[in-house]
Order: structure tokens, then sequence, then C-alpha cells
């Protein structure tokens, strides 16, 4: 074989397994959908159907963050529909005892905090699985937000603060909630992909007893990203609340999968120790896009959660794929440049 064509080959191969990560194949996959979208489904692209947009994915995209390096650790939470749902009760329980509204929310932070603390104590100091501590508590968190409110809703929040959440940037079609999704968004890349305690997140992800061996305390870490979920979790039931100027304990019913579709269709593997939130991200606005498509096309609720459903089919399968992709064309690659 020629020099020449073992280059070819070389970049041929380089080339396949870089279309072969995933992260790079989402993005592109959204980008297609948006300009698809844009193209044949009236009113998509225009302005106020991005604040639309934006608002909707706003819940998912927040919740999504700190689940991103829940799932990167080996491990998940499918109670934060519950915590914002019980945050919103909260929030509405209390603006009915004519609480004000400065000193709600923070108490709805600190509760989403709290929650989270159960599930870390429950992960971290007893040792239990994540996946049956957090069904557990997406029952036992919804359930006390029936409690706390009852059957029905509270509504007149404050105009100045729901305003805020639906408006938009002075002068833009910007909406303002967007500045929350990106500032929270840099502050989770950064730490993830730039700091010691991203680096100890892929390393319990990828060997808990090696990152041990290496001075992390997987337990520590664990428990205050549940801490973190959790919080985030009771903001994203605030402005949710605050959007539709109602507080009701179903308020998220179900988000709990469009928030790990969302992950997983970033690129985060379901077992551990791979992901990067750019693909999060991505897969975020993916799924938020073909929501907001098919329902501008008067697609029923029932078949969105089947779009839900087999997106997280796709996104536990077609990484797995890819990566068989990958390693088989590194092993022709081998082979092909082995010496005779």
């Amino acid at each position: 074989m020629s020099a020449e064509t073992a280059v070819a080959e070389s970049r041929t191969a380089g080339l396949t397994a870089r279309l072969a990560n995933w992260n790079v194949a989402i993005i592109a996959v959204t980008v297609v959908v948006l300009i698809i979208a844009a193209a044949t489904v009236d009113n998509f692209g225009t302005s106020q159907n991005f604040g639309f947009l934006v608002l909707d994915l706003l819940p998912i995209a927040l919740v999504a963050l700190p689940m991103t390096l829940v799932i990167v650790t080996g491990e998940i939470d499918l109670s934060v529909a519950s915590t914002l749902g019980l945050s919103s009760a909260v929030m509405g329980s209390l603006w009915n005892s004519n609480q004000p509204i400065e000193t709600i929310i923070p108490l709805c932070l600190l509760l989403g905090a709290v929650l989270g603390a159960v599930n870390g104590f429950f992960v971290t100091v007893l040792g239990l699985p994540s996946l049956a501590v957090t069904i557990g508590t997406l029952a036992l968190y919804r359930g006390l937000a029936f409690v706390v409110l009852g059957d029905g809703a509270v509504a007149d929040f404050p105009a100045v603060y729901t305003d805020w959440v639906t408006g938009n940037i002075a002068g833009t079609s910007i909406p303002n909630v967007l500045l929350i999704i990106a500032i929270l968004a840099v502050v989770f890349g950064v730490v993830l992909h730039a700091t010691p305690v991203g680096r100890a997140v892929f390393a319990v992800g990828a060997s808990e007893q090696a990152a041990r061996f290496a001075g992390v305390r997987p337990g520590r870490l664990k428990f205050w990203l549940y801490v973190v979920s959790g919080l985030v979790a009771g903001l994203a039931g605030v402005l949710w609340t605050l959007r539709y100027s109602s507080a009701r304990a179903d308020n998220g019913a179900g988000l709990e999968l469009a928030v790990v579709a969302a992950v997983l269709l970033g690129g985060v593997s379901i077992f551990g120790g791979k992901g990067a939130l750019p693909g999060v991200i991505a897969g975020v606005l993916l799924l938020a896009s073909l929501q907001n498509a098919l329902r501008l096309s008067d697609v029923s609720n029932e078949a969105l959660n089947v779009v839900t459903g087999v997106l997280l089919i796709v996104s536990v399968l077609a990484p797995n794929l890819a990566n068989a992709v990958r390693g088989s064309v590194q092993r022709r690659r081998h082979r092909t440049t082995k010496p005779l």
C-alpha cells in the first residue's frame, strides 16, 4: 500500500470517527430540524414563537444542567418534576397566606435544596440505589404537593414578576429567561469541563473505586450534586408558576422523562463517566423544537408523549451504535496499517 493511499484512508477513517461522535451528530441533527421546521411549519420561525419555544424549554434546560452531572457520576434523579411541583404548591400556599413574594421565592429555592438533600442522604449515606430512591421521592414529593395545595390553583401573582418571566429584553425579541438559561449553562459548563469538581465527576462515573484512590470522596460529591439538582428544580418550579401565573400541585408532571431524554440525547452515557454539556444543550433544543413544531401542527399531547418516549429509546441506543461504528473503523484502520 502506497504512502498516499495510507494517508487518504487515515483521513477518511478520522472523518468517519468524528462523524460517529454523538455530540457532533446531535448538534447537526438539531440544526437540520430547526431549518426544516422553519421552512415547513407555519409560524415556527416567527419571533413570537421563538419566545414560546424558549419558555417551553426553560424548565427542561434548567433541570437538565444539574441532571447532566448527576448522570455522569452514574446516578439519576427522577424526582425533579415532583420537586418542581412541590415548589410550585408551596409558593401558592404561601402566597395565599399573604407572604411577600420576595420571601416566598428564597423559601422555595431552599425547599428544593432540602428535597435534593433528602435524595442525597438516602443514596450516599444509606447506600440505596438512586433509581429506587428517586422513584420513591417522585411519588412522595408529588403527594406532598397535593397535601399542601390540594387540587386547586392559586393565581394573581405580582405582575412585575410574571411580566418579567414572559417578557423580552428591552428592544429585542429575546426572552428575559434566556439570560437565566445562558448564565447557568456557562456556570455548569465551566464546573463540569474546567474545574477539579468536573474532573471528579467524570472520575466517579468512570470508576468510583479508582476515584476514591485518587483522593475523591464520591459520597460527598454525589450528595451535593443532589442538593444542587433539587435547588435548580425548585427554581424551575418558581419560574413555571410565574410563567403561567398559576401554582398547582400537578405542575411539571412528567417533566422528568423529557429531562432524561434531553440529557441522554446530548450524549451523556446512562452508565456514567461520559458526556458534554454542549451536546446536552443541543438535546434540549432538539426535544423542545420537535415538541413545539408538532404542537403548531395540531399534534395531540398523546403523540408528543410517544415522540418523547421514542427519543428516550433512541438516545440510549444511538450512542452505543455510534461507539460500535467508531470501534469498527478503528479496527479496520489497524488491520489496514498493520505491517505485512
